[in-house]
């Protein structure tokens, strides 16, 4: 239950003065809808009124804050404005309103008398004028302007001053919070207490004010990452205090597999087998991620790790997000079982009748040892005879729920999620910091690096050139289009008029893919090109993972600017599978945009998938890169963990401390850690903590 002494800081926020229904749900849009939503919503800019020059000296397209006193007021007519004429001893000044009522102006400015006036000040016909200024007080009542007043994030419909009279009501309203920090970090980094370090965020004096590394914006934003990672540290607990099923794998079974594959473990694939298998026989539920690059073998690695749960009787499961990348898995696995004593099936939407209801059975009945597929494998009618092993692959791809659906099919199975998109370490702490990690941070011997080279539409011909000659030698090639069919507010080429083209140019021999196509269709032209008889594979982004084709060395991706930094890798990584030098041409469109430029320039400059995630981080942010509805990766409200890394790394470390000393948070700092939980609306994990 959310403590006490948070309850009015959750309260909606038409429960603050001036806040009606209207207002509220405008803020409720550009905040959320309780006053902690607000107190959170930090400013974006600043507007500074402390240039107080005389009349003449004011500068044009600058805030000047001026004494003036009213000289005349000349009243408007049809659509000229309301014009009072003001100044000071230097020089004169036109104060312009439109739609103004005059007995309004009359009150705000009487004649003769002065008045301090803040606003834009600009030029008009070589005269200085101000519209609308946006304040007037009498002299001495300087007190009521803001110096430095805050600019929020806005909505349409709603008014700067009035988000900013209900910023300060909540602030009002937040309480005093017991202190979650641990004291001599505290002191070190010079914070001050919670709601001090909030009322000044919202009262910046400066641009520097308004920087990551504000000392109340810091103190904040690492609040927010330490609820973080306490949360996702108390969920691991969880986890991994239910007792999982000891899996050990004899040294004779994995001597047998290792023998039967037809090229030797890396040593990066040997280490990351090593610790899967470490934590399959420690007792304990195994809750890990297993990051590569393309083509680093992971699925090898995940398979050798299921062989402990099928020599202790038990079976496993293995998720893939596409139908080609299951049925690819198992030509690869089934090939490899069939020499090991290992039965291995595979199970998509494509199954149906019959056939179907056979797999279904031998499942259920624990003959087949290792199932892949897709959705399908949580459907109701799935059973296990007793699944002991979860491998989920290219995770990201599955929501939270159907992963959880898939465990409920098992008592307690490990689970092994893989990635081959890298993963920087910061976003792996605060997405995943409740699973341990592992990498294959190297690649089997005999991959080639693939040269990357950025080209304009414009020399489509020679690289239709290029593509001729690979043909002409016996390679394949893979020609990516970001659309399947034209529309009007387009010009990107579709999958089925670049076909068309090529076929025209180049003859026979051009497949096509597409999402929108029949599955059975879209696997038969993907098999033509494998097999060869098919010698380019013009397709949508379906080819991004689950095609292994060793004899494509050479891969076109059309408007190259249009795709994502780790999605360009993914693509690329289909060719540089064999042994023959290999290329990629990244076509793009002229007058591209800067951050357009800087992808593809980093995709050209480098192989290294995690240097390229890094870079990903850097120029998009954390929430696209991973995606945070299906990463799990939080909506950071106040932490930028582009600039703040550090942050999470001292978080982190602070946390290990913490639920070492006091795993069930009952000390005084942990109670103070658990208001803290709620704030940020980590409610699940203080549940965990307070069960124990």
């Amino acid at each position: 239950m959310r403590p006490e002494i948070l309850f009015s800081m959750f309260e909606h926020v038409t429960r603050l003065p001036g806040v009606g229904p209207r207002v509220g749900a405008l803020i409720e849009k550009v905040a959320g809808p309780n006053i902690i939503d607000l107190c959170l919503h930090l400013p974006s800019g600043l507007v500074d009124r402390s240039y107080r020059p005389m009349v003449a000296a004011a500068e044009a397209g600058r805030i000047a804050t001026l004494e003036v006193q009213t000289f005349e007021h000349r009243p408007g007519s049809g659509r000229r404005p309301f014009r009072v004429l003001a100044g000071d001893d230097t020089g004169e000044i036109d104060l312009v309103f439109f739609h103004a009522r005059p007995d309004w102006i009359a009150k705000q400015l009487p004649l003769g008398e002065k008045r301090i006036i803040s606003g834009v000040v600009e030029r008009f016909q070589g005269r200085a004028q101000m519209a609308h200024p946006d304040y007037i007080t009498v002299v001495g009542g300087e007190d009521a302007l803001p110096m430095h007043e805050p600019v929020y994030p806005m909505t349409a419909g709603l008014a700067p001053k009035t988000l900013r009279k209900a910023v300060d009501a909540a602030i009002e309203q937040a309480k005093d919070l017991p202190e979650w920090l641990d004291a001599p970090l505290k002191a070190e980094r010079g914070w001050a207490d919670w709601r001090a370090a909030l009322a000044a965020s919202h009262k910046p004096r400066g641009r520097a004010d308004l920087e990551h590394d504000a000392k109340p914006r810091e103190r904040l934003a690492y609040d927010e990452l330490l609820a973080n990672q306490l949360a996702l540290a108390l969920i691991r607990s969880r986890r991994t205090r239910g007792v999982g099923r000891e899996l050990p794998l004899s040294n004779e079974r994995l001597g047998a597999a290792l023998s039967a594959l037809p090229f030797k473990l890396t040593i990066g694939q040997t280490q990351a087998l090593s610790e899967i298998l470490g934590d399959m026989k420690s007792g304990k539920r195994m809750q890990r991620l297993l990051q590569g690059d393309v083509g680093s073998g992971k699925t090898v690695v995940a398979f050798l790790a299921a062989l402990a749960a099928v020599e202790a009787g038990g079976q496993a499961a293995l998720m893939a997000p596409t139908d080609v990348l299951a049925r690819q898995h198992a030509r690869t696995l089934t090939a490899l079982g069939a020499k090991i004593g290992v039965t291995v099936d595979v199970l998509t939407g494509r199954d149906k009748g019959k056939a179907r209801q056979a797999k279904l059975m031998a499942l259920a009945e624990g003959a087949t040892n290792v199932l892949i597929g897709t959705h399908a494998l949580f459907q109701n009618d799935v059973g296990f005879k007793d699944l002991a092993l979860i491998i989920v692959d290219e995770q990201h791809r599955f929501g939270v729920d159907q992963r959880m659906a898939l465990a409920a099919k098992g008592l307690a199975p490990h689970l092994l999620s893989m990635t081959a998109t890298p993963i920087p370490r910061t976003l792996m702490l605060t997405a995943y910091g409740d699973m341990d990690h592992v990498s294959i941070p190297d690649k089997p011997p005999g991959r080639q690096d693939i040269k990357t080279v950025v080209t304009p539409l414009s020399r489509m011909d020679e690289v239709i050139g290029g593509v001729q000659r690979a043909m002409t030698k016996g390679d394949r090639v893979y020609w990516i289009c970001p659309l399947v069919e034209e529309s009007e507010t387009s010009d990107l080429a579709a999958a089925e008029d670049r076909a068309d083209d090529l076929r025209r140019i180049l003859g026979d021999g051009i497949a096509l893919a597409h999402g929108q196509m029949k599955a059975t269709d879209r696997d038969a032209a993907m098999a033509s090109f494998a097999s060869g008889e098919a010698k380019v594979l013009v397709a949508t982004t379906v080819v991004e993972v689950g095609v292994d084709v060793p004899a494509a060395t050479v891969i076109v991706i059309e408007h190259a600017e249009r795709f994502g930094l780790a999605q360009l890798h993914q693509l690329r990584g289909r060719v540089g599978r064999g042994d023959k030098a290999s290329f990629c041409v990244l076509l793009r469109a002229d007058g591209v945009t800067e951050s357009a430029k800087a992808r593809l320039l980093a995709i050209s400059n480098t192989n290294d998938g995690f240097k390229i995630a890094e870079e990903d981080l850097r120029l998009r942010g954390a929430g696209e890169v991973l995606g945070t509805r299906q990463s799990g990766l939080p909506d950071f409200r106040i932490a930028d963990l582009e600039t703040q890394a550090d942050l999470v790394a001292i978080a982190r470390r602070d946390v290990d401390v913490i639920l070492a000393n006091d795993p069930d948070l009952s000390s005084p700092r942990g109670e103070a850690l658990r208001v803290l939980l709620y704030l940020f609306e980590r409610d699940a994990a203080a549940r965990y903590a307070r069960i124990g």
